[in-house]
């Protein structure tokens, strides 16, 4: 099969720079081509990565990026401020700010210095006009919360990347205007839960991703994720939402496209 037979498809979110991809990242942009994903949008989530994520996106024409701090990345002191955020925005190929967000899975002693980081990347969302892309994790209600007091500020666009979250941040989340990302969690043999709340989402409010290297769906599951990967979740998840899969692949492309205005100029 040829790409030409695909409805486009859009992998709205994976780390290209993680060591796993070094090796062999070429033959990697082919297969997601080959598979019909006209875009890839990978994210850096600290400054040492900064320039080989650059790098990457000006090597293939499908890739675009992000940049924000990981959460997790804050304990390390490995950040970027807000200057460095508004600087790397001025980029042809940075359409995002982020991933950024709450991450309390481990621990949430540093809780308020996540919450500061946080702040400032939707400051530079709202400055910059980029999208935020937020990071959730065992961190409801507090991303809730932070989400909706930043909003009554001054509005914004978002995407609730890998969502796996409650009904209850959902709920918020679709009420601000924002999105939420399905990645291969969603087509677990267990996660039930999380299908049923994506097919009461209003289908012009979901993207879809990979998140690789992790989370690859089934039949991949516990190998290397990779973008041409996000055509099976795609695939497995489209029935749940009362889709075909070109209805699928059409809806959440015409979505990316739509939140991410940056990768049509």
């Amino acid at each position: 099969m040829t790409n030409k037979e695909f409805t486009p498809l859009v992998d709205s979110h994976c780390h290209l720079d993680f060591p796993e991809f070094d090796d062999d990242l070429d033959q990697i942009i082919r297969r997601s081509n080959d598979m019909g994903i006209t875009k890839i949008l990978t994210i850096c989530t600290k400054p040492t990565n900064l320039q080989k994520v650059i790098n990457i996106a000006e090597t293939y024409s499908s890739v675009f990026f992000a940049v924000g701090t990981h959460p997790l990345n804050i304990a390390s002191k490995n950040v970027f401020e807000y200057n460095q955020l508004l600087q790397a925005a001025k980029h042809d190929k940075m359409v995002g700010i982020g991933e950024t967000g709450l991450d309390y899975f481990y621990s949430s002693d540093n809780s308020l210095e996540q919450e500061s980081h946080f702040r400032i990347h939707i400051e530079a969302a709202r400055e910059s006009g980029l999208p935020l892309i937020v990071h959730s994790r065992a961190a409801d209600d507090d991303t809730s919360r932070i989400l909706t007091e930043e909003f009554q500020k001054g509005a914004f666009e978002c995407v609730m990347h890998c969502f796996s979250s409650g009904p209850s941040l959902a709920k918020q989340a679709i009420a601000l205007g924002f999105y939420l990302s399905i990645s291969g969690i969603a087509a677990f043999p267990k996660s039930n839960e999380l299908r049923v709340l994506f097919s009461k989402i209003p289908k012009d409010r979901i993207l879809v991703e990979t998140d690789s290297p992790y989370l690859a769906p089934p039949p991949f599951r516990g190998k290397r994720n990779e973008p041409s990967y996000v055509a099976h979740t795609a695939a497995h998840i489209a029935h749940h939402l009362e889709m075909t899969p070109d209805e699928f692949r059409a809806q959440t492309t015409y979505n990316f496209n739509k939140l991410f205005k940056k990768t049509e100029n």
